[in-house]
């Protein structure tokens, strides 16, 4: 894990998306963009990148142990799981370490057979783009699969809040060939509605970023 900050008070932990065949762990590109971005404007929250050791959803109990792992090596009194794709999956499993009391999917992967019960007693909000989906040869979430899995939770009474981003695709930036994170169509939009919700649990505890607006 690479860590943005001050671990002392609260944590944002990372977890990326995964896909079917069993390669090593990357850096995500969105994930990346994303506390790049946000990182000054929250300079009392540490932000913590995972990069799993295999990224791929046939072994998502690893990619889970990766997770709680960081969560426990990050320390922090309060920790707030961000899953993007794949993650939103591995926050909702690794939710139930103590630390944790809340997450946030960002166009989150949340199959039927996936077990929500790590939510009871924590808030869930996911936000997903309109344009999300699976094309030949590009991976994607459709906005109706995280609905039904947002609603599933809702029927444990789980609190939380669900957002489309109009004419977002699946993540906000992309993994150029030379190495930069890229962002894509509306990726502004995207970090604007993730510092509403990290000012808004920030807030919660008295962690108040100094701004709430993303950098440039």
């Amino acid at each position: 894990m690479r860590v943005t900050g001050p671990t002392d008070r609260a944590a944002v932990v990372c977890v990326n998306g995964g896909q079917a065949s069993e390669v090593e762990g990357t850096w995500s590109a969105s994930l990346e963009w994303l506390v790049r971005r946000l990182a000054p404007s929250f300079p009392a929250l540490a932000f913590v990148e995972v990069r799993y050791r295999i990224k791929s959803w046939r072994l998502l109990e690893w990619c889970i142990e990766d997770a709680r792992e960081a969560v426990r090596a990050a320390a922090a009194p309060r920790t707030l799981l961000l899953g993007f794709s794949m993650g939103g999956a591995v926050a909702i499993r690794a939710a139930d370490e103590p630390s944790v009391d809340a997450v946030l999917g960002l166009a989150p992967w949340i199959p039927e057979r996936l077990s929500l019960d790590a939510l009871r007693g924590r808030r869930l909000d996911v936000l997903h783009g309109t344009l999300d989906r699976s094309l030949p040869g590009i991976p994607g979430v459709s906005p109706q699969s995280s609905r039904r899995g947002f609603e599933r939770a809702q029927a444990l009474g789980v609190e939380g809040s669900y957002a489309l981003v109009p004419g977002a695709l699946h993540g906000a930036a992309l993994r150029m060939h030379w190495g930069r994170a890229v962002p894509l169509p509306r990726a502004k939009r995207w970090a604007e509605l993730v510092a509403a919700r990290l000012s808004r649990w920030s807030e919660e505890a008295g962690d108040a970023p100094a701004a709430t607006r993303p950098g440039p």
